[in-house]
């Protein structure tokens, strides 16, 4: 099987969180057929295949799971469509055909990692945190074949409720909704004065009301509001719940899910080397930084290791229902981490 028959097949493995388990057996029987020394699933769920028996570890982290959404897998010349040929089974194909094909040094293991959920609760990345210590890591990511991502903003989900007195419509108290829709325009008031003086997105608290609702029991009037901000560098978890107390007058706030920004410095060995690999193929690098989250948010902070995140494909079409990708440059992200793993291995 081909790198192209690689990523069509794994594409034709529909697997949004908690439904990867038929896709992971396709790739670790891949790279069983790859000669990876050793392939396994672990009790996350995760895809395992591991090249080389050295101390030095260098781990590329993908997911294999997707957003939901059934995208029928075809090909128009050199163009793949179907779900997750960008976020994230382009980038993750390209690490199992790249690491199948380079020469590792005796001195390294280098790891390929399908996780699971990541589009969900990132639990595949959250059981590998502890399970390996490397000194180098790369997160596939659709960057383009000639884009380093160096960092990401952070997220939390944040709920807010109100319950009142049930009142009849014509008294002039206030209802639940409209104490909630009040404290909604307080949150973007609070997030427009912390951006002032920000210009670029990365640096700004990007609020998004994705969920509410009202429920009445007869007696109690509830509210809820569900919450997501995108964080930059310069705001933890706990500094985002203090503003966000500041300016509640009444009602409940809960912290949900969150991770921290995190962005990652440009010169490291890593970098350098995937600078060196691109130019090589005729590119000219570019540094990026995006607005979403991947599994890098959770890992790096534990590894503090030099990481960036790799990987074909235009992230503007993921999740969206055109997700497709140029194979050419599939294969040319495969010749970039092939000379990139060869270099930092064999140096």
């Amino acid at each position: 099987m081909n790198d192209i028959d690689l990523l069509e097949g794994l594409l034709r493995y529909y697997s949004p969180p908690e439904n990867e388990s038929e896709a992971v057996k396709f790739l670790t029987h891949q790279m069983r057929q790859r000669g990876f020394d050793e392939v396994y699933v672990d009790q996350a769920g995760n895809a395992i295949g591991c090249k080389g028996n050295g101390k030095y570890e260098l781990i590329l982290l993908g997911h294999i799971d997707t957003v939901p959404g059934y995208i029928e897998v075809t090909r128009d010349q050199d163009i793949l469509y179907g779900r997750g040929a960008v976020d994230a089974k382009g980038p993750l194909a390209c690490f199992s055909a790249a690491v199948s094909k380079a020469k590792i040094g005796p001195e390294w293991r280098v790891i390929v990692i399908g996780a699971v959920c990541e589009e969900g609760d990132s639990r595949g990345a959250k059981f590998v945190v502890d399970k390996y210590h490397p000194q180098l890591v790369i997160i596939g990511e659709p960057s383009g074949w000639d884009r380093l991502t160096l960092g990401y903003k952070g997220s939390a989900w944040v709920k807010y409720s109100i319950s009142t007195p049930l009142s009849h419509t014509a008294a002039k108290t206030k209802s639940a909704c409209e104490i909630a829709v009040s404290y909604w325009m307080k949150v973007l008031e609070m997030c427009t004065q912390f951006n002032k003086n920000k210009d670029k997105n990365f640096m700004q608290l990007t609020p998004g009301l994705r969920n509410m609702g009202n429920n009445q029991d007869g007696f109690i009037d509830t509210a809820f509001l569900s919450m997501n901000f995108r964080l930059p560098p310069d705001l933890s978890l706990s500094e985002l719940m203090s503003r966000l107390e500041s300016i509640k007058e009444e009602g409940l706030l809960l912290l949900e899910d969150g991770v921290v920004s995190f962005r990652s410095e440009k010169n490291s060995i890593l970098v350098r080397t995937f600078l060196s690999a691109i130019r090589k193929q005729g590119g000219k690098p570019v540094f990026t930084t995006k607005t979403g989250t991947s599994d890098m948010n959770v890992v790096a902070p534990v590894w503090q290791v030099p990481i960036l995140a790799y990987g074909p494909g235009d992230s503007d079409l993921d999740h969206t229902p055109h997700e497709h990708l140029n194979l050419s440059e599939f294969q040319k992200s495969i010749d970039i981490l092939v000379d990139v793993i060869e270099n930092i291995t064999n140096s």
